[in-house]
């Protein structure tokens, strides 16, 4: 025989018990709490609203801030702060970048400073040396011209410099060809000789 409940209770006259404009079901009562629907029929809740956070490790700086949650069955207000996309840069050889404690969204980047990118190129690196990434093919000759000067020595000191005046003007000496001391003998009315250097 099917169960008999009972939802409508009258004594005497008297409603003492009236389930049927009731209006509870499992999903609205608490997991684990038992109560009777309008038809008198027990329910066993469903509900999970009050989640059970004695065991949350969670601390306010750890919540992004303006948000609530509940820890320990208290509500609190996160005070982590949002830093959304954050953008960085490194402009020197041993230069670092400290990142900000926060939420962060993802879209930040940190890079080498684009002043500092634009002197990475090929030109500017030793032929064989690779920086990041970027392979070398200066070879040190560049925008070279060079002078090879002949010069006639005397007794006075002499200077020899590339000649500023070419064009392209020279900036460097492949070489420099000293001419021979000119030295002459000749016979004198002395019955010597006469030695002539220079």
């Amino acid at each position: 025989m099917a169960n008999t409940y009972y939802n409508k209770i009258i004594v005497n006259g008297q409603t003492k018990i009236d389930l049927t404009s009731d209006t509870v079901v499992p999903s609205k009562v608490l997991e684990g709490y038992t109560a009777h629907d309008k038809s008198g029929a027990p329910i066993t809740g469903t509900c999970t609203f009050d989640s059970d956070t004695t065991d949350a490790t969670a601390v306010e700086g750890e919540i992004l801030a303006t948000k609530t949650a509940y820890i320990n069955k208290s509500k609190v207000t996160g005070t982590m702060p949002n830093r959304g996309g954050v953008a960085g840069s490194i402009s020197t050889v041993a230069g670092t970048y400290t990142i900000q404690n926060g939420y962060h969204d993802g879209s930040g980047s940190v890079a080498i400073d684009s002043t500092e990118q634009a002197k990475i190129v090929a030109t500017n690196i030793r032929e064989g040396v690779t920086i990041l990434g970027v392979e070398g093919s200066m070879t040190g000759t560049e925008d070279v011209v060079a002078g090879s000067p002949t010069v006639t020595p005397s007794f006075s000191q002499q200077t020899i410099v590339p000649d500023s005046t070419t064009t392209p003007a020279q900036n460097y000496l492949s070489q420099v060809t000293v001419n021979a001391i000119p030295v002459s003998e000749t016979d004198n009315q002395a019955g010597g000789i006469t030695l002539t250097i220079g």
